[in-house]
């Protein structure tokens, strides 16, 4: 590890996302020169699948030997973040580091992502970065140790980082741009860089794209504390640099990167956008028994085309992280008829994913049906609920569904919490091949009620 000189003793960091994480081991590698930290995220309650709050966070700050001030903020809003930059100057006389670390991933390609996930990704790694920046910086223009530090890619416009997640990488290297144009515009005033990890780290996020056996394959949020730790102590006309951690680190003698692993000694998986192609990372996912989420259809998989294409188009639209934690469940259609084939639908990993062939991984649930009836099912019903909006499910349905809303640091919105495979007889994939309203009950209580916008109508029958 990293040795403290206690270059930042009495300094104040404002630090975005900081109450898990990789913002959390920068706020406690400070603490330990005896900072100053501001912890400025959402979580203020305890989330059921998300470790830790800003008040849990703060608890360790001040273990470690800081002072902290935690602040409820989202960073969308530009009365939450003024609100928290007032009381931290308040609080500590001034502001002298922001780090720009709270970030929203959803790695999938444009027709399968929503634009509330676009929306969401650009509202916080772009203009969350860049409205905090513009807060802060008059406070950091009195600071005798002025820096921003944001946690953000080197700009490469290799397009295979964006041919499976346009939107991601827009908003990723969104951040990075800011480094670009306000390193230059504040030269010699404030120090701006990048920093960017070698491999991929352990957090909540990556446990979410990678699945089960991810984590023997990353590096511990410890190294990009290390590495933040040696670019932040540096003087301010160190500025507009894109470093990545182990280079960093390497440079200030670190030679030991087996103290930084999950699991010494195992193969690590290369972070984005340092040119290791992405089937490249899917392999060696794959190779360890991780579940990369993120890897991308087969290129013969039709987008659309044909009653039953045209219905996967509008089931990729609608589906999205929400669903996926709440219905963990990988389904399998065998059609017969006129539109004969294997289609899949993959509500367990990442932000889901849909189309034909088999599913990326082993189907929980088998479903054989004419294609007439599937298409009769799922494209009318899900034609319908697009344009009638939220006020799809009345009536049965009403006692069927929960909603609630999301608060981690990659999604909110209200989702549907369809029964997972495996709880009761809704999960016997009994269809007959013929008829007009078959017995398909293996989604949820109703097969065409993946989302509260899929249907506004229901054919399927009462559960038995």
């Amino acid at each position: 590890m990293l040795q403290n000189s206690g270059k930042l003793a009495g300094c104040t960091l404002f630090i975005t996302g900081a109450s898990r994480g990789i913002g959390k081991a920068i706020a406690l590698k400070a603490a330990r020169d005896g900072a100053n930290v501001v912890i400025a995220a959402k979580t203020a309650e305890p989330h059921p699948k998300l470790p830790g709050t800003i008040f849990t966070a703060a608890d360790e700050v001040e273990a470690a030997g800081g002072k902290v001030l935690p602040c409820v903020v989202d960073i969308r809003d530009e009365q939450q973040i003024g609100a928290a930059v007032q009381k931290a100057v308040e609080t500590f006389g001034g502001i002298d580091i922001l780090v720009n670390n709270a970030s929203a991933i959803n790695l999938t390609g444009t027709l399968e992502t929503p634009m509330k996930k676009v929306d969401l990704m650009l509202g916080i790694n772009l203009r969350g970065t860049y409205l905090t920046s513009k807060l802060v910086i008059p406070h950091l223009l009195k600071s005798r140790r002025p820096h921003i530090l944001n946690l953000s890619p080197p700009l490469n416009l290799n397009p295979v980082w964006f041919k499976n997640h346009t939107a991601y990488t827009m908003a990723k290297y969104g951040m990075s741009m800011c480094v670009l144009g306000m390193a230059e515009e504040f030269r010699g005033q404030i120090a701006v860089n990048a920093l960017w990890p070698r491999t991929a780290i352990q957090t909540a996020a990556m446990d979410m794209l990678g699945g089960d056996g991810i984590g023997k394959q990353c590096r511990t949020a410890d190294i990009m504390a290390d590495a933040a730790y040696a670019v932040l102590s540096k003087p301010k006309d160190y500025t507009g640099h894109f470093l990545v951690d182990e280079d960093v680190l390497k440079e200030h003698g670190v030679k030991d990167f087996d103290q930084y692993a999950v699991q010494p000694g195992h193969p690590l998986l290369p972070d984005f956008f340092l040119d290791e192609a992405p089937e490249t990372l899917v392999q060696q996912m794959e190779q360890h028994g991780a579940t990369p989420a993120f890897k991308a259809p087969p290129s013969d998989t039709p987008l659309s085309g044909g009653p039953i294409g045209n219905t996967f188009d509008i089931i990729r639209g609608v589906i999205n992280e929400d669903v996926v934690k709440a219905t963990q469940g990988v389904y399998r259609f065998d059609l017969s008829g006129d539109h004969s084939g294997v289609w899949f639908l993959d509500l367990k990993s990442g932000s889901g994913s849909a189309g034909q062939g088999e599913p990326p991984a082993k189907a929980d649930v088998v479903m054989t049906m004419d294609s007439g009836d599937f298409a009769k099912m799922f494209a009318a019903e899900a034609d319908h609920g697009l344009h009638d909006g939220e006020a799809a499910h009345q009536g049965r349905h009403d006692a069927r569904h929960q909603a609630g809303e999301a608060d981690g640091p990659h999604e909110q919105g209200q989702a549907v919490r369809p029964r997972p495979p495996g709880r009761g007889p809704a999960h016997r994939a009994e269809a007959p091949p013929t008829g007009p309203r078959p017995r398909l009950l293996a989604v949820s209580s109703c097969t065409c009620c993946l989302n509260d916008k899929l249907a506004s109508r229901c054919n399927a029958p009462p559960l038995p």
